[in-house]
Order: structure tokens, then C-alpha cells, then sequence
């Protein structure tokens, strides 16, 4: 089957001939694509909905032809046992809820190899929390879709990055943790058209506010102070 840009984006970044969970599967286009495509040899489609759980379950029987699939009700990875999966998906979710599944999911997240993360918002609070808990961020892609930015990443644990002799700096920029750091360094096509359509937006705006009455100033200094930000990402020296 053909996954959208977004989905075919993630799929890429899990890595082949581990098991997976999709967490928040929806209509579980994802895991038969890892599955018939020879990827991934198992897959556990979990959902803490039974009716998108449902969908899945019927797209996974009627489409599945190669490895082994699962459909699991789930809330976040509360069903997932130790060991089952060395790598988990969380996509298509706001960032505060792809923490708090983590969050709450510790003891199995320590021991995989691998999360692929696609937050649909706060992309700064999910980077940063990352990296306060000790994960390393070792891939960044952006895809655009439908006039839509998607930023995504794979990362490796605390636990299987000290086991592998894995290390990232972890002082990153404003810059770096609004835009990525990885993207940043390898110039991502999609991420500067981004960043030139947010410059644009916000100088915009900073023309209009310069235009009205005191009680727009607060807003315009808040936007210069974005806009230099943006600045030093487009002009970011790798």
C-alpha cells in the first residue's frame, strides 16, 4: 500500500528487522506497510480507542500477508510488556501527550533500541525534554504536506545509548531546539522553506502592529525577538 508523505517519512525512519509498536495506530496503515513491506517482522497496532482500533484490525486482516501482526487496546504503552518491541512509534499525536506517554511508559522505553517521534505541536518542549532525560537525537527529517510542516526524529534511549557508547551534545541553542538541530546542520530543503515562510509571516505582522497603538508593542518585541531567532537558523553555520 502507498502511505501518505507524512507516514511514508516515519516508516523510513524505523529501522529494518526490528519488532515495533505503533502507539496510537489509527487506521494501522503504518504497521502494513512495515509488515508487507518486509521492514519490520512484528508489529503491535495499539490504540486507546476501539473504534480507530477497529478500523486497523480490519485493514491489518484484510491486507497483511507477510510477519506478524497484533492489534492491542491500549492506553499510550500501558499494554506493552518488557522486551516485546525494540522499537515504538508515536505519530500523529501533540508533543504534551507523546511526554506523557514516555513519561509513564519508562520502564519499557529503557529497554528499546529505538522511539520515532512525529509530534503534531510543541516540537521545542518535546526536543527539550528529550534531551533533559538523557535521550539522543540521531535522525531529524520534515516533510511537507497539504501546505502542512512535519517535523519528525528518531531517538535512542538513556539506557541502549550508554549500552551502544552513544553521545550527543546536549547544549543546544533556542534555534537548534525550536528548528533541530540535525536539520539545521545538514540545510533541510523543507525546513528553510519554513523558516522563510515563518520570517515572512512574522515580518508581515510586524509591519501592521508597528502601525497600531502601544498595546501592540509587547507583541511587536515579542516577534523581533522570534524573528532573530529565525535569523540565526537560516544563517545556521554547520
Amino acid at each position: 500500500m502507498e502511505l501518505s508523505g507524512r507516514l511514508q517519512a516515519v516508516a523510513d525512519l524505523v529501522t529494518e528487522g526490528l519488532r515495533v509498536a505503533d502507539i496510537g495506530t489509527d487506521h494501522g496503515y503504518l504497521p502494513v506497510y512495515l509488515l508487507n513491506s518486509g521492514k519490520c517482522p512484528k508489529v503491535i497496532a495499539m490504540d486507546i480507542n476501539e473504534g480507530p482500533l477497529s478500523r486497523a484490525k480490519e485493514h491489518i486482516d484484510r491486507m497483511v500477508c507477510r510477519g506478524k501482526a497484533e492489534v492491542r487496546l491500549s492506553d499510550g504503552m500501558q499494554e506493552l510488556r518488557a522486551g516485546e518491541v525494540d522499537s515504538v512509534v508515536l505519530s500523529g499525536m501533540g508533543g504534551a501527550l507523546m511526554i506523557r506517554i514516555l513519561e509513564r511508559g519508562k520502564a519499557t522505553v529503557d529497554g528499546l533500541r529505538e522511539c520515532v517521534l512525529q509530534p503534531q505541536s510543541e516540537i521545542e518542549r518535546v526536543r527539550t525534554w528529550l534531551l533533559r532525560e538523557r535521550f539522543v537525537i540521531v535522525q531529524e527529517n520534515m516533510v511537507e504536506e497539504d501546505g502542512k510542516y512535519y517535523p519528525m526524529m528518531k531517538v535512542i534511549p538513556r539506557a541502549a545509548a550508554c549500552r551502544d557508547g552513544i553521545s550527543m551534545h546536549l547544549d543546544w541553542t533556542t534555534a537548534e531546539l525550536r528548528y533541530g538541530k540535525l536539520l539545521l546542520e545538514k540545510g533541510h530543503p523543507v525546513l528553510q522553506k519554513y523558516l522563510l515562510r515563518e520570517q515572512s509571516l512574522r515580518q508581515n505582522l510586524l509591519r501592521e502592529l508597528k502601525q497600531q497603538n502601544e498595546r501592540a508593542r509587547m507583541r511587536s518585541e515579542e516577534l523581533c525577538q522570534e524573528l532573530a531567532v529565525i535569523a540565526e537558523a537560516i544563517s545556521y553555520e554547520k
